[in-house]
């Protein structure tokens, strides 16, 4: 039977340390993130801390309704994150609502898919299993969309007289920002497709590691890891062809002409 070694609070408090040494570094060189490492270690302590009780509710409800409550949260923030990392993001409920529409699409898709077909869990919306596995999908999903949205907004800006040239000369709003799509998309896969390529030689995942660390024999957690690779490429890929697709609509328009004013202000630093 599969067991696993369980950590005291003193045994968090000593690896903590490590933060307060990075801090510590921060404050030597002068690199000025001692304050934001500070309050990202608290934040995430608390986060998962509180996600810690309500996952243990959840579980042992096995309720559709708030598994359905669950996901929805997730993707809302998720959402929230991505309208946060643009340098230049799509004005007003565009903003929000594209990657957000987007990240459900595909990260409660490819979730379903998974829950249907290789896991299989009695019933098969158990938050057991569908609240962490979505977790991994919409984290990645999220970090794609983020970039490729960022990545086509900039690329825009900076090839404006190319795109716009290209529009003036009779072609299409799709084929004058297809080396824009284009960039966007690579920009978007590549952080899943560099996490692939090192997974198992250079990287051990977190998600094997800790089965490992409980317990789960190392070749069974080798099973689940390939899963989930899979599953993200997936997500990711759907989720970051609809979002920038999606981008490249909203910053032209049916007169194939390019709308950088559907761009809000830049973000203040």
């Amino acid at each position: 039977m599969a067991s696993y070694i369980a950590l005291s609070y003193l045994d968090l408090a000593l690896a903590s340390v490590l933060v307060l040494i990075d801090a510590g570094l921060s404050l030597i060189f002068g690199l000025k993130i001692h304050r934001n490492l500070l309050i990202a270690a608290i934040r995430m302590t608390v986060q998962l801390t509180l996600i810690g009780v309500v996952l243990t509710a959840l579980f042992s409800l096995v309720s559709p309704l708030w598994t359905g409550l669950a996901v929805l949260a997730m993707i809302l923030f998720a959402g929230q994150e991505v309208m946060q990392r643009q340098d230049r993001r799509l004005s007003g409920w565009w903003s929000f609502g594209l990657g957000t529409g987007c990240m459900m699409m595909s990260s409660v898709l490819v979730t379903a898919f998974a829950l249907l077909t290789a896991i299989r869990p009695s019933p098969w919306y158990d938050p057991r299993y569908a609240i962490p596995l979505l977790g991994m999908i919409l984290g990645n999903c999220m970090t794609g969309i983020a970039l490729g949205l960022n990545t086509l907004s900039t690329s825009l800006m900076l090839r404006r007289a190319s795109v716009e040239a290209q529009l003036m000369l009779g072609a299409t709003r799709w084929d004058a920002a297809a080396p824009v799509t284009r960039d966007a998309l690579r920009s978007a896969l590549m952080p899943t497709i560099n996490s692939m390529s090192a997974t198992g030689l250079v990287s051990l995942p977190g998600m094997m590691t800790g089965q490992i660390l409980s317990g789960v024999p190392p070749v069974e957690a080798v099973k689940y890891q390939i899963l989930v690779m899979f599953l993200i490429a997936g997500g990711t890929g759907f989720g970051a062809v609809a979002a920038v697709l999606g981008g490249v609509y909203r910053l032209t328009d049916a007169r194939h002409r390019l709308r950088l004013d559907r761009l809000a202000a830049p973000q203040a630093v």
